[in-house]
């Protein structure tokens, strides 16, 4: 029965986003809003995770701490570019290169600076 009436409330919505004028509108601002809260909660849970591990992040060479860092903001700028490099001919392939090679910057540098 509730898997009934979430089914009903989408499809009531869906109706809202097809035929009111404006629609379009509404959801592409609905889907920023989620966006950025999102966004928001990773950069607040990075802070978080920087002021827990400041030990560790002070213990690391300035190359590595380089890296480490210029890591985050490559994903930064991959989110903020994700559209752009989707839309083009071989930029889907090179933005899953790129989110790759932080990815593995990150858990290298966390994973050497962690262990005893």
């Amino acid at each position: 029965m509730k898997a009934a009436r979430n089914v009903a409330i989408i499809m009531l919505l869906a109706l809202g986003v097809a035929f009111l004028p404006g629609g379009g509108n509404a959801v592409s601002a609905i889907t920023t809003a989620i966006a950025m809260g999102f966004l928001a909660g990773i950069s607040w849970m990075l802070y978080v995770l920087s002021r827990q591990n400041q030990l560790t992040l002070a213990t690391l060479s300035d190359g590595r701490r380089a890296i480490f860092y210029g890591a985050f903001g490559m994903l930064a700028l991959l989110v903020a570019g994700q559209p752009k490099l989707w839309s083009s001919g071989g930029g889907t392939l090179l933005w899953i290169l790129l989110l790759a090679a932080s990815i593995v910057a990150i858990w290298r540098i966390w994973t050497e600076a962690n262990t005893y």
